[in-house]
C-alpha cells in the first residue's frame, strides 16, 4: 500500500560533497599564520599586508566576471566599506604580522580564536546589535579566562613575548569591532559576499599603499627577497585572502552556514599543526589549555555544539541568508576578516582567519576575513546562537 502522507524533509547533502572543501578551507586558513611568519622575516609587516591585500583583491576581480558578478554601485556602502576595510583588514593584519616578528605562529592561530569573545560584548554595549543574556556573559568569561592562561599571567608579563602577543590579541579585537559594525551598516544587502569582500580589499590596498611608504618606506626590491617568501606573501594573498573567500561561500551554499564556520573551530588547530611541524615550533602546556577554555566559551556563548549539516541545498544565485545572529556576515582571520582570515566575519579574511569579516554574507563570512573573511573576515569568529562565521589568516 502506497503511503499518502506528507513527505518529509529532503536529505541532508553527502559528506563528500562538502567535507573537502571543508577541510582545504581549514588547511588554506590555518597555515595562513605560517605564511606570515616566514614572510616578516624579510619584509616589514605592513609590507607584508599591502602585498597580500593586492594579491587577494586581483584574484577577487578576477573572480567575480566569472562568477557573473560585479563590485557594488552604491556609495554609501563604499563608505562603510572604507571603515571595515580599515579597521577589518588593513590594521589587524599588520598587528598580527607585527605580533609575529615576537611570538611564535601557532600562539597567532591561538589568538585569531578570540575574536567572537570581544565582538559579542561590542556588538551588547556599543552597537546594540546583539543583548547579553546570561548564557552570552557566562560563555564570554569563560573565554577570558582561557585568554588569561594563554598568556600565562601567573608567570608575569612583559618582555616581548608579551608584546607580541598583545598585538595579536589586538587583531582579534580589530576583527570583533569590525563584526558589529558590519552588522549594522553593511547586512541586509543585495550585494554578494565576494563583491563586498572584494570591496574590502580593493580599499585596504589603497589605505595601505598610502600609510607604508610613511611607516617603513619603499620595500625591498624582488630581488633582494628569497624565493620563498615571494612565494608564501603570493600565495598567503591570492588563495589565503583571496580564494578562500569563495571557497567558504562555496562551502556555505552546500552545507549551509552554522557548519560551515565550524572551520573556526579547526583553524587553530592546523596553525599549531604547522607551527611545529614546519617550523620547529614549541608550544607550552598553558596555551593549548588556554586555547581548549576559549573555544569552550566561544561554544557556550554561542549556546550550540557542532551544528548539523543544513538540509537544505544550494540557493539560487548563489545567495546566502541572513538570520541575523552577530556574526552572520563572515575574517577573517586571521580568520577574522577576509577573513578568513579574515574575517572576510571574515574580515579578506571574516572572516578574516585572518580575512575579512562581511557579515551579511557569511551566513557567510574571514574574511574573509571572512573579506571576509572574508584575513575576515578574518578572520575567523563564530557566532552565536548557532550561527558562525569564518573571520582571519583570521
Amino acid at each position: 500500500m502506497r503511503n499518502t502522507g506528507p513527505a518529509g524533509p529532503p536529505p541532508g547533502p553527502r559528506l563528500a560533497s562538502w567535507l573537502p572543501g571543508f577541510l582545504l578551507l581549514a588547511g588554506i586558513w590555518g597555515t595562513s599564520f605560517l605564511l606570515i611568519k616566514i614572510g616578516v622575516a624579510e619584509l616589514h609587516p605592513i609590507h607584508v599586508t599591502l602585498a597580500r591585500v593586492a594579491a587577494g583583491a586581483l584574484t577577487l576581480l578576477i573572480v567575480l566576471p566569472l562568477i557573473g558578478d560585479r563590485l557594488p554601485r552604491d556609495p554609501q556602502l563604499w563608505l562603510h566599506q572604507c571603515v571595515v576595510a580599515a579597521i577589518g583588514v588593513a590594521l589587524p593584519f599588520t598587528l598580527i604580522g607585527y605580533g609575529e616578528q615576537r611570538i611564535p605562529s601557532l600562539l597567532a592561530g591561538i589568538w585569531n580564536a578570540t575574536t567572537p569573545l570581544i565582538a559579542l560584548p561590542l556588538a551588547a554595549l556599543v552597537f546594540r546589535t546583539e543583548t547579553m543574556t546570561a548564557r552570552r556573559l557566562a560563555g564570554t568569561g569563560l573565554g577570558f579566562v582561557g585568554v588569561l592562561v594563554v598568556l600565562g599571567v601567573w608567570q608575569g608579563v612583559g618582555g616581548g613575548q608579551f608584546a607580541g602577543q598583545l598585538m595579536c590579541l589586538g587583531a582579534a579585537a580589530c576583527y570583533g569591532a569590525t563584526i558589529p559594525y558590519q552588522k549594522r551598516f553593511v547586512a541586509g544587502r543585495s550585494d554578494s559576499g565576494v563583491a563586498l569582500a572584494a570591496t574590502q580589499l580593493i580599499l585596504a590596498t589603497g589605505q595601505l599603499a598610502v600609510v607604508a611608504p610613511i611607516v617603513a618606506g619603499a620595500p625591498p626590491t624582488p630581488t633582494r627577497l628569497s624565493p620563498t617568501v615571494i612565494v608564501s606573501v603570493l600565495v598567503l594573498g591570492a588563495v589565503g585572502t583571496g580564494l578562500a573567500f569563495v571557497i567558504h561561500m562555496r562551502n556555505i551554499r552546500l552545507v549551509g552556514a552554522s557548519t560551515a564556520a565550524t572551520v573556526t573551530y579547526v583553524v587553530p588547530v592546523v596553525a599549531v599543526a604547522a607551527g611545529v611541524s614546519v617550523l620547529g615550533e614549541r608550544l607550552v602546556w598553558h596555551q593549548p589549555v588556554g586555547a581548549l577554555i576559549v573555544l569552550a566559551g566561544v561554544a557556550i556563548a554561542q549556546g550550540t555544539g557542532l551544528p548539523r549539516p543544513a538540509r537544505s541545498g544550494p540557493l539560487p544565485g548563489g545567495t546566502v541568508p541572513d538570520s541575523g545572529s552577530l556574526l552572520s556576515g563572515g575574517p577573517l582571520p586571521d580568520s577574522g576578516s577576509v577573513m578568513g582570515g579574515g574575517p572576510v566575519d571574515q574580515s579578506p579574511g571574516r572572516p578574516g582567519v585572518d580575512h575579512p569579516v562581511d557579515v551579511d554574507t557569511a551566513e557567510r563570512g574571514p574574511g574573509a576575513a571572512e573579506p571576509l573573511p572574508v584575513e575576515l573576515t578574518r578572520r575567523v569568529g563564530v557566532g552565536v546562537d548557532g550561527e558562525q562565521t569564518a573571520g582571519l589568516d583570521r
